[in-house]
């Protein structure tokens, strides 16, 4: 297809646009809840930069993710397909589907979206995580590739990296490092329309990464902070680990450094767009994976760091924030439930992108894009959760989690019972 056959019947949030489509810039962050920014009404940690995103777009205040680790997650939001379709129902883990002689692209019988804005004329290039197999080349269309050989995070300096076929050790910020490469790849393709993976692997908030050094900018400025926006409850028996976390004043401050050092990425991406004067004809899409409780509820980590596996709130809730200048309204909260497997679908709608994914498949997703625009539409607010053997169904009011040949099955009254401690089932 080519470019100007693929735009000329676009329509832009209702504009016609023959000449060139926006570019996208794709942020995910990794385990982070979006109850750690100040637009979501976090005091404590400096995220200055997503506060004017979010000032300037459009953000959602009930975004679930379809599930609790990171390989699914990204698969979902890359092909709009649940688990149960896309079939990748768990974390990568290990070297072998990733670097190994056995490395294969989880994805790869999918049209995923780099894939099909590739074939609409785009450039598209990722800087940081993938987690979704074939690591050490380029996947699906990409031609800007850096990543890490892993999906798990052990640290932020002196880590392995993959770029240009090759595994070296990287001695700068991580988070850094994916901003630069980022940065330079805005520049590079800044004449023609360009996909841009921008996928840090912060702020984590699991494992030896935590117990590193604070080395970023906020080392000093946390040095003393108390952070009372994480909870100090009692750890709950099911937090399988990390529940001694709660508390933890270094790990806290650790997680919170993590997360002003995306917000300076962030800014120094949108600085860019400003000065390439490519601001007005980019959408931004800022969002993570998954989420992750910092104490809430009794828990610390995600839903695979519970026995039995869980599907609450604070392991499915992230941020989700979308701009683009004159299209997308400024400063407007919705309060719809949308989903990670509605990227697809609303962002190919937002660009003016007619194709849709090919295959027997039928996208779980729907397009939110009016939202965008501050219209009210007709929209059930329902979420669909998949994880390993666990089943679960969030509307506003309910949530029903069924489990596979184990039990207990859980039901909670969200109004009345948000932390969700008061089991209703049966």
């Amino acid at each position: 297809m080519s470019l100007a056959f693929a735009f000329l019947t676009f329509t832009i949030l209702g504009a016609i646009d023959t000449e060139r489509p926006p570019n996208v810039v794709f942020i995910m962050t990794d385990n982070h809840g979006p109850w750690t920014l100040g637009c979501y009404g976090n005091p404590d940690i400096e995220t200055p930069h997503i506060d004017r995103l979010a000032e300037q777009g459009t953000l959602f205040t009930h975004a679930y993710a379809n599930n609790a680790v990171c390989s699914p997650t990204r698969a979902t939001a890359l092909t709009g397909l649940m688990p149960c379709q896309h079939g990748v129902h768990r974390y990568l883990g290990g070297g072998a589907a990733q670097v190994g002689p056995q490395a294969y692209n989880m994805l790869e019988e999918f049209d995923t979206l780099p894939s099909l804005l590739v074939d609409a004329g785009y450039v598209a290039g990722l800087s940081g995580k993938w987690h979704l197999g074939g690591n050490m080349t380029p996947q699906e269309g990409f031609t800007s590739w850096i990543t890490k050989p892993h999906g798990h995070s052990l640290g932020f300096y002196e880590q392995e990296v993959i770029e240009n076929g090759e595994i070296r050790k990287e001695p700068q910020y991580l988070t850094d490092l994916w901003t630069d490469h980022a940065i330079r790849f805005i520049q590079q393709n800044q004449s023609q329309p360009f996909f841009l993976f921008l996928a840090y692997n912060g702020p984590y908030g699991l494992g030896g990464a935590m117990r590193e050094e604070i080395r970023n900018a906020y080392r000093d400025t946390y040095a003393d902070s108390e952070f009372p926006s994480f909870p100090r409850t009692k750890p709950q028996p099911w937090n399988h680990n990390y529940g001694e976390w709660i508390g933890d004043l270094q790990v806290i401050r650790k997680y919170a450094a993590e997360v002003s050092g995306i917000d300076d990425g962030v800014g120094r991406v949108m600085q860019t767009l400003d000065d390439l004067h490519l601001a007005d004809n980019t959408l931004v899409v800022f969002t993570a994976d998954q989420g992750l409780a910092g104490g809430h509820a009794g828990y610390w980590g995600m839903g695979d760091h519970t026995r039995p596996l869980t599907a609450f709130d604070w392991t499915m809730h992230i941020p989700l924030i979308m701009r683009l200048p004159g299209q997308i309204q400024a400063n407007q909260r919705r309060d719809e439930i949308v989903s990670n497997y509605d990227l697809l679908p609303t962002i190919l709608s937002v660009v003016g992108l007619t194709t849709k994914p090919s295959g027997e498949l039928t996208l779980p997703g729907r397009d939110f894009s009016p939202m965008l625009r501050g219209e009210q539409i007709d929209w059930e607010n329902i979420h669909f959760y998949e994880f390993e053997n666990v089943r679960a169904i969030r509307t506003d009011e309910w949530k029903y989690i069924e489990r596979i040949h184990q039990s207990p099955n859980e039901l909670y009254h969200l109004t009345t019972d948000p932390d969700e401690h008061d089991d209703l089932y049966g």
